[in-house]
């Protein structure tokens, strides 16, 4: 299998992420990683639209030669695959809270960053617009603040003592708002705290680059 990904891409780091933690954690996927670079546009590449008509990253190209397009799928088909290590938790109830984070991660951070990121300094020059930034910022308190209440025990992952999916998907959130200057609130301190120790974590060290 190939992963078509970015460097700093935030659902492709999420993906990147997640097959280091399994790799550290003694399952090495062996999936191949592409660089289609955004910067250069190689994703409206006429070979790229024949893996994603959308144009979009992660792009994950099976053994078959069929291709999966969403991040979340691409990690829920690899993780049926590979359930151990689990990084979806081991029975139902504990699957079920790490999907509830994730959610929250995703939708509540991830894309709000992503979407401040590029209504205001966007890598791929798309136009500022203050209503989307403004919009965009307003979602993150809420979501920020769920999750560094969950945090406030001192436990070293969003979801007790092992990593999850929903860490993965934080980090990349995260890291893709230091590469477009949008700074976490210090109210925020159990989150802070996570962010520091997560980054330290040698299969982020691999993945991670800001």
């Amino acid at each position: 299998m190939k992963l078509y990904a970015f460097f700093v891409a935030p659902n492709p780091t999420r993906v990147r992420l997640y097959l280091a933690e399994k790799a550290a954690a003694g399952k090495d996927l062996g999936i191949e990683e592409v660089s289609v670079n955004l910067r250069e546009g190689e994703q409206k590449s006429p070979e790229h639209l024949a893996r994603n008509p959308f144009g979009r990253l992660p792009v994950l190209e099976l053994d078959d030669g069929s291709y999966l397009v969403e991040s979340l799928a691409i990690i829920q088909y690899l993780e049926e695959l590979h359930p151990e290590p689990p990084l979806i938790g081991s029975d139902p109830l504990e699957r079920a809270r790490v999907r509830e984070l994730e959610r929250i991660a995703d939708l509540g951070v991830l894309i709000p960053i992503a979407r401040l990121v590029h209504a205001t300094n966007s890598p791929l020059g798309r136009p500022a617009n203050p209503a989307i930034a403004a919009q965009s910022r307003e979602m993150l308190p809420e979501n920020l603040q769920f999750l560094d209440d969950r945090l406030s025990d001192g436990q070293p992952f969003l979801a007790g003592e092992r990593p999850s999916i929903a860490d993965c998907t934080l980090a990349a959130g995260l890291q893709f708002g230091r590469f477009g200057k949008v700074e976490l609130d210090p109210r925020f301190a159990n989150v802070a705290r996570w962010d520091a120790a997560y980054r330290e974590r040698p299969p982020a060290q691999g993945v991670l680059v800001m």
